[in-house]
C-alpha cells in the first residue's frame, strides 16, 4: 500500500476522519445541546430523556471504537507471538509470556533484526511502556492496516 510519506513514530496514529472529526463532534454537540435543554426547560421528562439518549449514543460510538481496537490487539498479540517464536533466540522464547499485550502491540513496528534486543530491554525493565518501546525502534516497519 503506497502512502504519501513513510510511517514512523510521529505519524503512526490513525485518525478516521468520518469518526473522529464528524461523528464524535456531532454526538458531543448533541449531548451538550440536550443538557442545555434540560436547564432551559427545567428538567422536563422529554429533555431528560434526550440527554440519556445523547449520552447513550456517545457511549455506543466510543464502545464500538474500543471493541474494534481490542479485537485488533488480540490479532496483533497472536501475530507477534508467532513472529517472536521464529525470531527470538532460545533463551528469550520461554519468557515471551512475560510480554504484555501493550508490549506486543508496540513491538510490532520493529524490524526482525532489532526485535530480540528490544525484547531483552522490555524484559529487563529498561523499556516499560508502549510509547518508550516505539521511540526505541530504529527501523520502523509500517502498519497501514490498523483500525
Amino acid at each position: 500500500m503506497s502512502q504519501a510519506q513513510p510511517q514512523n513514530y510521529a505519524n503512526h496514529a490513525r485518525m478516521i476522519p468520518a469518526f473522529h472529526f464528524v461523528a464524535l463532534p456531532i454526538l458531543a454537540i448533541n449531548l451538550f445541546w440536550s443538557m442545555g435543554q434540560v436547564v432551559a426547560n427545567e428538567g422536563s421528562f422529554e429533555t431528560l430523556l434526550a440527554v440519556c439518549v445523547a449520552l447513550a449514543l456517545v457511549i455506543i460510538a466510543l464502545c464500538a471504537r474500543l471493541f474494534a481496537l481490542w479485537a485488533q490487539d488480540r490479532v496483533i498479540r497472536l501475530e507477534m507471538r508467532l513472529k517472536l517464536t521464529e525470531i527470538l533466540p532460545d533463551e528469550l522464547k520461554f519468557r515471551m509470556g512475560e510480554l504484555s499485550t501493550s508490549h506486543l502491540v508496540a513491538l510490532r513496528f520493529a524490524s526482525d533484526a532489532e526485535l530480540p534486543d528490544l525484547v531483552r530491554k522490555v524484559l529487563g525493565g529498561s523499556l516499560t511502556d508502549g510509547k518508550a518501546i516505539k521511540k526505541a525502534i530504529t527501523s520502523w516497519q509500517a502498519d497501514y492496516q490498523r483500525v
